[in-house]
């Protein structure tokens, strides 16, 4: 057995058929044939190649450990690869990911979305990965909440003995690149006060208290804060270590049972349900959404991939899709208005800033308002 296994999710988006649907197969394939030739050289235990919406996902597992630059190195060339074929075929946003044409030993930073966990392989190793399409990172905030603190989702937390001590959360500020450790559920209320400003503080680890176990971990990068404008959602993967001591793998799944509101959906700028959905489901098309996320379960065997199974593609989540199309339809009945379109602080990286530039020398103070009486007037901001 594998003395430590290292699981890597890297994602990006780089083009898309008919807008930010899907990739085109022959992406996919190209990013298959440049990880299959790693694996036979041994760089790499093993790997699987998929997508959610737009977005590219490279599933890898190795003995490198955590920002290894041969890894984070393999997934640029695939992502590179993939990026010349979406420009041959005039796909959408060829390359919108890659913010960079230069690789410097780690994608983190340069566009691409990572989650990486290092592990020790238990006698069984269930393992969940998530990938979501049109959101942000802290779209993972209240189901991690729910899964390794909530006891009316999580029956382990009461029950079983190996989790009743609870866990500690890593709370990422996006803004000042700092974390803080919380536990719970000593800390609970304070976990509660920073992750619902999902936009800022994200948890991006999860460790059980008993022994400092790694138990979860999602992607934080920003593209926004990244670019300095809007370039594409950030689209967020997460992995999640299951049973034994941690959460059932149904506990896990039971916290995306309700399609809560997150960040995202059209042009990045909009609030929408995070709809679970089995892969054949994994393309956005209404206002470019829902939001949307699916579930790989896994079993890791000496690093081998033993999986996935498809997770939400069961009935048992119709009723969640149904709500998740409700809400939907209620959500874009507000058009450019909020709730639906973000507050300000998140439309910093949009238009609305060039608007407000434009207008900046017809805004007045109030008593200096005069009343229009032409539409010239109007015109010429008189």
């Amino acid at each position: 057995m594998c003395a430590k296994v290292t699981l890597s999710v890297i994602k990006a988006d780089l083009g898309s058929i008919a807008g930010h649907h899907m990739p085109h197969p022959d992406q996919l394939a190209v990013a298959t044939k440049i990880l299959a030739e790693a694996k036979q050289k041994g760089l790499i235990i093993d790997f699987y190649v998929t997508h959610v919406g737009d977005d590219i996902q490279l599933i890898i597992t190795h003995n490198k450990g955590p920002d290894h630059p041969d890894i984070h190195g393999l997934a640029w060339d695939a992502f590179k690869a993939a990026t010349k074929v979406a420009r041959e075929l005039k796909l959408y946003a060829a390359g919108q990911d890659l913010l960079s044409e230069a690789f410097s030993g780690n994608v983190k930073g340069l566009g691409p979305g990572v989650a990486e966990l290092e592990m020790e392989e238990r006698e069984a190793e269930p393992v969940v990965t998530f990938h979501a399409d049109k959101t942000e990172p802290g779209a993972f905030n209240l189901p991690l909440f729910r899964i390794f603190a909530d006891p009316f989702n999580t029956a382990g937390l009461v029950i079983d003995p190996k989790m009743h001590d609870g866990f500690v959360f890593e709370v990422y500020d996006v803004f000042e690149g700092r974390s803080v450790l919380l536990k719970s559920p000593e800390e609970m209320y304070d976990i509660l006060a920073l992750i619902g400003t999902p936009g800022r503080y994200i948890v991006r680890r999860v460790y059980r208290k008993s022994d400092n176990l790694l138990a979860a971990v999602v992607s934080v990068e920003r593209l926004n804060l990244i670019a300095g404008k809007y370039v594409g959602k950030d689209d967020p993967v997460a992995i999640v270590r299951a049973q034994h001591g941690l959460p059932a793998v149904g506990e896990i799944l039971e916290a995306f049972s309700f399609p809560h509101l997150v960040a995202g959906w059209m042009r990045g700028s909009h609030n929408g349900p995070l709809m679970p959905v089995p892969m054949r489901y994994a393309r956005v098309t209404r206002f470019d959404g829902p939001p949307r996320v699916i579930a790989l379960g896994w079993n890791i065997s000496n690093g081998r991939l033993i999986g996935p199974a498809d997770l939400f593609d069961d009935v048992a989540f119709d009723e969640t899709r149904r709500l998740a199309q409700n809400i939907a339809e209620y959500m874009r009945r507000h058009g450019p208005f909020m709730p639906h379109r973000l507050g300000p602080e998140e439309m910093e990286y949009t238009t609305l800033p060039a608007v407000l530039e434009k207008l900046k020398d017809r805004f007045v103070k109030s008593e200096e308002v005069k009343v229009v009486k032409k539409h010239s007037d109007m015109l010429s901001g008189s």
